[in-house]
């Protein structure tokens, strides 16, 4: 399996397609598994997509201390330079997005286009979820059996709708977060960093053309946040998806890839 040591640790990492650099970010928990084929294909034609798992996610290396978002913007770029990529588009969903965000803010030279998917800010500037998803999010995970977990964790992703419509999805998508779940302090160690992250103040600095897309049925994130986000920022494109979820990528591939491949291409 393809890992390079970044940042004192290890990241397991993918590459497909040809063309132009396309680095794509994960969000809380997650791993590269979890990105919907369906909206990775028409991608994958046009550009050159490396995906990889986060610190203390997936195949990645957990790491025993502390650290913040900044540090898992730090790991991309150093392996940008394991690959010889000079400079690359950049695509994050949830907390992707906010790693996306210190990336540019930290090394604007190595991004040439941004994509803030399913995100936000951080606090004071923030939408934040209801009470009862936020408890859903913070709870500790230690005891708790992966299929439970999982389960409560896919009804924060995907709408009521489109996980009666789609079971055959959702069977496979379990399967997926059952082959590399993350560990419950990793798991700690992450939303530690997600509730300390704040760029609210330093989004005006982005002079990066950004595209800022939202499902409008997320209750994970709320969908205003990206509304607050491209408010903030100087060169933003704003975009909703009517029928997605938290997951838009998996709710809409074809209209999300359509949307990401037209702003690319400009």
């Amino acid at each position: 399996m393809p890992r390079k040591k970044v940042n004192n640790i290890e990241l397991y990492y993918e590459q497909y397609g040809e063309g132009d650099p396309l680095i794509m970010i994960m969000g809380l928990s997650a791993n590269l598994d979890w990105w919907s084929p369906a909206f990775l294909d028409p991608i994958k034609k046009k550009y050159k997509i490396i995906l990889f798992d986060n610190r203390d996610a997936g195949r990645s290396e957990n790491v025993e201390k502390d650290y913040e978002i900044k540090d898992m913007a730090t790991d991309i770029v150093e392996l940008m330079e394991k690959l010889n990529i000079e400079k690359a588009d950049i695509l994050g969903i949830s907390m992707g997005g906010m790693i996306a965000q210190e990336l540019v803010l930290n090394y604007p030279d190595r991004v040439n286009k941004l994509i803030l998917a399913s995100t936000n800010c951080g606090t004071p500037k923030s939408i934040l979820p209801s009470k009862k998803v936020m408890a859903e999010l913070t709870k500790d995970r230690r005891g708790r059996g992966e299929e439970e977990i999982i389960e409560d964790f896919i009804n924060l992703l995907y709408t009521d709708q489109f996980i009666g419509e789609n079971p055959e999805f959702i069977k496979n998508v379990k399967i997926k977060m059952l082959k590399a779940p993350i560990k419950a302090d990793a798991y700690k160690r992450q939303i530690k960093a997600l509730l300390k992250f704040n760029t609210g103040r330093r989004l005006k600095d982005i002079k990066t053309p950004t595209l800022v897309i939202h499902g409008k049925k997320d209750i994970l994130l709320p969908p205003k946040n990206s509304e607050i986000i491209a408010n903030l920022l100087p060169n933003a494109e704003l975009q909703y998806f009517e029928n997605s979820g938290h997951a838009l990528f998996s709710h809409e591939p074809e209209k999300s890839s359509e949307a990401v491949l037209k702003f690319l291409n400009k």
